[in-house]
This record gives C-alpha cells, sequence and structure tokens, in this order.
C-alpha cells in the first residue's frame, strides 16, 4: 500500500520533501501536542508536514511528505494511535476542487493497485473484496451540511455545527457503496489556515474522505489560506504564538499563490483495505493512549 502511495505520486512529478518531525508550533491544534524541551526551548513533535510542504510547493510546484505524526489525543477508540504515519501531498496553483480531485484519483489508485497485485493476501485476511471493487471514481461528494440532514435523519445527539464523532462518520459512510467526500465544514471547527469559501465565509473550503464500512476518516484536506493579512487574522482569532508561525506568515509577504493539500493516514487505510478490526493491528510497535511499550 505505501509503494503504491508513493508511486502514484512519484509517476504524478511529485517531489518528495522531508519535513522536520520536531517544530516550534502546532499545526492541527494546541490541546494535542506532544511537548519537549530543546535546548531551552519549548519544541513539540510533528502533528503534520503540512506547513512545511507548503513552503516545499511554491519551489517545486508539487511535493509531498512521508513520516511519522504525533497526536496526543485521549481517545481510546479503534481507529486512534497517538503516533501513526501520514504521507501529505501539496499542490501550488490547486484550490479545492482541485485537491478532490487528486484524493479521489489516490484512492482509486492505491485500491486498484493492492487487487491487482496483493489479491491472494486479500483472501488470506478474508476481506470481502467486492467491496473493495467498488471503490471507482466518481465519489459522492456532499457538504457538511448535506452530511448533517443524514444525520438528524437517524436521530443524532450531535448539534449540528459540531464535528462529528466516530459514530457519526459510521452513518453518513453507510449512506454509500465507496467512499464519501464531505465538504465545506464550518470554519470554526476547523484549523486556523483554511481558506473561507467566498460564497459563505463562515465556512472553510475543506473536506474529508470517509471510508466505507465504520472505518471513518482515511483523509483530510483544504484550500489553504495565500493572502497575508487574512492568515494574521486567523493566528490571532485562534490565540496562537506569533513567534512561532512568522516565517509561515513570511511566506505569504510578498504574494503567494493559491494551494492546497491533504494528508492520508497510512494506518487508517491499511486497516479500511485490509477489513482490520483495530488500527493497532496495522503497525508493529503501535503507541496509544496507555500502550508505550514495547
Amino acid at each position: 500500500i505505501i509503494k503504491a502511495c508513493r508511486d502514484f505520486l512519484d509517476d504524478g512529478g511529485f517531489t518528495l520533501v522531508d519535513t522536520p518531525i520536531i517544530t516550534p508550533a502546532a499545526c492541527e491544534g494546541t490541546t494535542t501536542l506532544f511537548g519537549l524541551d530543546y535546548f531551552e526551548e519549548k519544541a513539540y513533535l510533528t502533528q503534520s508536514g503540512q506547513l512545511y510542504n507548503e513552503a516545499a510547493c511554491m519551489s517545486v510546484g508539487k511535493t509531498y511528505c512521508f513520516g511519522p505524526t504525533f497526536r496526543a489525543e485521549k481517545s481510546k477508540t479503534r481507529r486512534h494511535l497517538t503516533e501513526f504515519w501520514m504521507i501529505e501531498p501539496e499542490v501550488a496553483f490547486a484550490d479545492l476542487d482541485d485537491i478532490m480531485d487528486l484524493a479521489q484519483e489516490y484512492l482509486c489508485a492505491i485500491v486498484q493497485r493492492v487487487l491487482t497485485e496483493r489479491r491472494e493476501e486479500l483472501k488470506v485476511l478474508e476481506r470481502d473484496i467486492a467491496v473493495l471493487e467498488k471503490v471507482q471514481s466518481p465519489f459522492p461528494h456532499i457538504s457538511y451540511h448535506e452530511a448533517f440532514d443524514i444525520l438528524e435523519k437517524e436521530g443524532t445527539q450531535t448539534p449540528r455545527g459540531s464535528d462529528f464523532g466516530g459514530t457519526d462518520e459510521t452513518i453518513i459512510s453507510s449512506q454509500f457503496d465507496r467512499p464519501v467526500i464531505v465538504h465545506r465544514y464550518p470554519a470554526a471547527i476547523k484549523a486556523f489556515y483554511m481558506q473561507p469559501d467566498r460564497e459563505n465565509p463562515e465556512l472553510a473550503l475543506c473536506m474529508d474522505i470517509l471510508a466505507p464500512e465504520g472505518y471513518g476518516e482515511i483523509i483530510g484536506g483544504s484550500q489553504r489560506i495565500h493572502d497575508y493579512d487574512l492568515l494574521s487574522e486567523r493566528i490571532e482569532e485562534h490565540h496562537l504564538p506569533r513567534e512561532a508561525f512568522q516565517w509561515y506568515l513570511d511566506l505569504r509577504k510578498y504574494g503567494s499563490v493559491p494551494h492546497s493539500g491533504f494528508g492520508m493516514g497510512v494506518e487508517r487505510v491499511v486497516a479500511w483495505i485490509c477489513g482490520i478490526d483495530h488500527v493497532r493491528e496495522t503497525i508493529a510497535f503501535p503507541r496509544m493512549l496507555h500502550r508505550m511499550y514495547p
């Protein structure tokens, strides 16, 4: 699966750029950071290589990183690890529609590659191959509010305007026979760097891809803010330390271009494609809320 991921990007003209594991700031929110002392300065284990990818794509056009990421989420579910691997493409001159198309093409290529080259292994795992054969373009596209219409019909207790929980994602994805793309979430519940929708600034130009069969979100992405002043406002609104993000702001200081990207959690995709019940079974040495050994 990893080889299929990387071959697709390499063949598509993407340049692999290694992004740092030790970083000075949050990417996905300050509440899920693992902090460490870095020569008497505060530093953190990376949540994502995205911010550095944004710098790299301005040089090479299309880039990606592949490496470990860390989230201090106090979640005890079959979908969560505190240390996991992500592949994250980033594309200059790309908007939300472009990145949704790329992510859809990407997943289809991965699944088809596995079906072609590893069908016997899937049979050993007793995977229902007919389910994977349905993973073809186009994927259904629904807005956040259309997704909530589905949830409310099913009697969800999650209030509209909140992010989806695991049960919500399962309900939404159960309506479709292939992954579904949910786009344009409320900006208030999403990360600071997401471009607002011009037609409704209360919505962010972002998307998640939910896998069928209850495997939840496997890809999350967005169009990034490329305007210096707007990004500066968002950093202030999210009460983030400006000095830690000054380099990120400086990328836009003398002009930038629309750009977009996404991250794909490798272990979740492996769990989904292989039909594995718990994400801990997809990696040799899983790190979870109460598991740090061996």
